[in-house]
């Protein structure tokens, strides 16, 4: 049985939900290697996937799936990307009383433990300094209280694709980015970490170990965004043996099957990792088959094989 991860790579619930229900009834999907380029199948049979570690900023398409996939046995998490960031930086991100809502309705019908909070990245611009940040967290920690129990935060990554689409923001606002020192870094997770713990909200740090500290009640955790141990703990009739899988430096991850194809994602956000090119992410989306058993491929497949 593997993982699937649905996925780093994209937004699939917000924007490819059709097409991903589509895979799970043909039971199989296409993943071509973003590196080599080299295609493979994934089985999407119930029976061979472990649980399935959703990623979403909006999970509002997805929810209508979700009886289907309880009916077909599937177990599943849902990463949670909830920042209250000005819209300027999220282009297409639900507004946080929209996001908090669909956060608490998912762990109504699942369970706090099921949806983790990502609070990442944390970016630090005039318009979002240490204070403000510490604050919007604060409020985002006060409307989850009861709706997850875990936050997985990290700070932005300057790579260069990162720039690049930071360079427009910064020339329309008027804005400057900045990477603070890690000392920094260190001491407003430790303030998000002791207002976490009020809250009843682990708080650990994804690919960035230098942050993993803890003070007088409160901590900040090695983060695992796909955690073996918790599914284990939350599905034991699918609980198995694990290998570590680690997409980066530092990375604390299980090995997972991650389904997703880089620049498929329209949402704008400028910090992105997974598009290297924006105006690339949205033709591609637009291209998209609904029925194509790879995402990126603008073309269909025959029908998939999966016993029912």
């Amino acid at each position: 049985m593997h993982i699937i991860s649905a996925s780093r790579r994209t937004d699939i619930p917000k924007f490819h939900a059709s097409w991903f229900m589509g895979r799970v009834r043909e039971g199989r999907v296409a993943v071509r290697n973003p590196y080599s380029g080299q295609r493979s199948e994934v089985s999407l049979c119930p029976e061979d996937v472990r649980a399935i570690v959703f990623w979403s900023k909006d999970y509002r398409p997805l929810e209508r799936h979700l009886d289907e996939l309880d009916r077909r046995g599937f177990r599943y998490l849902f990463q949670f990307t909830i920042t209250g960031l000005p819209r300027i930086f999220e282009e297409r991100v639900p507004d946080a009383e929209t996001a908090v809502a669909t956060a608490r309705r998912l762990a109504g019908r699942t369970s706090p433990a099921q949806v983790l909070w990502r609070f990442d990245p944390i970016v630090i611009s005039d318009l979002t300094g240490a204070g403000e940040t510490i604050e919007r967290f604060a409020r985002l920690a006060r409307m989850l209280e009861g709706a997850t129990q875990r936050c997985t935060v990290s700070f932005m990554e300057f790579y260069a694709k990162v720039k690049r689409n930071m360079a427009p923001v910064e020339a329309a606002q008027g804005l400057r980015f900045r990477n603070p020192a890690i000392e920094e870094k260190r001491a407003i997770a430790g303030r998000l970490a002791a207002i976490a713990a009020t809250h009843g909200i682990a708080l650990v740090s994804c690919c960035n170990d230098d942050l993993i500290q803890a003070g007088g009640g409160w901590e900040v955790g090695k983060g695992r965004c796909v955690d073996a141990s918790l599914i284990d703990a939350l599905f034991p009739d699918r609980a198995g043996v694990s290998k570590p899988g680690p997409t980066r430096e530092a990375c604390g991850c299980a090995l997972s099957r991650d389904i997703g194809a880089y620049d498929t994602c329209p949402q704008g956000c400028f910090y992105c990792y997974a598009n290297a090119n924006q105006d690339l992410a949205r033709r591609r989306h637009a291209a998209q088959d609904p029925r194509a058993l790879a995402l990126g491929e603008p073309r269909a497949n025959p029908p998939g094989h999966c016993p029912r």
